[in-house]
């Protein structure tokens, strides 16, 4: 994979018109454009913790889940169901509570359902399928988006996912597979407890079955170069996915991680400034294809579990920052992808 200085091919700039009607003046085709373009309007994710488990916890995999993985499986924003009420009942309480965290956002009247912490295809099939459809019946969801492990699929989940699709249409469903890079010895060291072919096949499967692919990526992952961030960015060019998030690693209290780190900070903690990190982000960007949706360029931590980096707390000001760079770099997205 060429570094940024040597890249040899340059794709033809969208005109002016295109990065702000198209993209919505961005540099690249964010979420929130593509839901304007193709829901006529803002969709926010509603983010649900529907009380499952993961097989890298609960003794099948693994008990300790990822190195990097919080508490609440990467779902601490996430409003949990409700215990001691009825499963609708519960997935309404829930509901309710992740919408009034977004009280003080400008949203439209629908919304994304995110099932969000630890995995959630991974329980009894009739609980997934309760939960899938009390979501789909709420009026103001507009879709569904599902994050799981590609380990976690088994053909009567994917069976029970196309029955929803073709029942809900045109409400979607969408399947967030954390895949966090291409490498193994990465894989190894994080305890993802899956192959590469795995993430393959399950992508091929989804993708066969008209299910779109999100793809998590982690940028800063211990042990990993530039280049081998980059090969993965290249990588998932030619998969059949649909989206990307792309997230800054974040070293939280109460990992193994956050333990890691305490002892050897510059070791476990790579991308220790703004700068560093969004030259990385562009160089990402400008390597994407150009109709790969990206879901996400920053990420979430809350404040009381984050030990590292600091400065990427600042979720505004990364992102404002991350327009104007790529303004100032005549940078979009697909620049240099080949």
């Amino acid at each position: 994979m060429p570094m940024n200085t040597e890249f040899t091919h340059t794709s033809p700039k969208p005109s002016a018109e295109f990065f702000q009607n198209v993209w919505h003046g961005k540099r690249y085709y964010s979420l929130d454009a593509y839901c304007k373009n193709t829901f006529g309007e803002k969709l926010y994710k509603v983010s649900l913790n529907a009380g499952l488990t993961c097989p890298n916890r609960d003794g099948t995999l693994d008990t300790r889940g990822c190195i990097f993985c919080s508490g609440e499986g990467s779902g601490d924003f996430a409003s949990l169901f409700a215990p001691g009420m009825t499963p609708e009942a519960s997935f309404h309480h829930a509901y309710k509570e992740s919408l009034r965290a977004l009280a003080g956002k400008s949203t439209g009247q629908r919304y994304i359902a995110y099932f969000q912490a630890f995995t959630n295809t991974y329980g009894p099939l009739a609980y997934l399928e309760n939960i899938y459809r009390l979501a789909l019946r709420e009026p103001s969801v507009a879709g569904i988006s599902i994050a799981t492990r590609p380990d976690t699929i088994p053909d009567e989940v994917l069976e029970l996912l196309c029955r929803l699709k073709e029942e809900f249409a045109p409400k979607f469903i969408w399947i967030e597979l954390g895949l966090q890079t291409i490498h193994q010895r990465t894989a190894d060291f994080i305890r993802r407890c899956y192959p590469l072919s795995c993430f393959e096949d399950s992508v091929k499967r989804l993708h066969d079955a008209g299910l779109p692919v999100i793809t998590h990526v982690i940028l800063g992952l211990p042990g990993e170069t530039r280049a081998d961030m980059l090969e993965t960015i290249s990588y998932l060019n030619h998969a059949p996915i649909s989206g990307i998030k792309l997230q800054l690693l974040h070293v939280l209290k109460g990992t193994d991680l956050g333990d890691l780190y305490k002892k050897d900070p510059d070791r476990y903690c790579t991308i220790n400034d703004p700068d560093s990190y969004l030259d990385l982000l562009i160089t990402c960007l400008t390597l994407l294809r150009p109709n790969l949706v990206v879901h996400r360029v920053t990420g979430d931590a809350k404040r009381s579990l984050l030990l590292a980096p600091s400065f990427s707390s600042n979720k505004r000001y990364l992102l404002n920052t991350l327009h104007q760079k790529m303004r100032d770099m005549d940078a979009w997205q697909g620049k240099f992808f080949q």
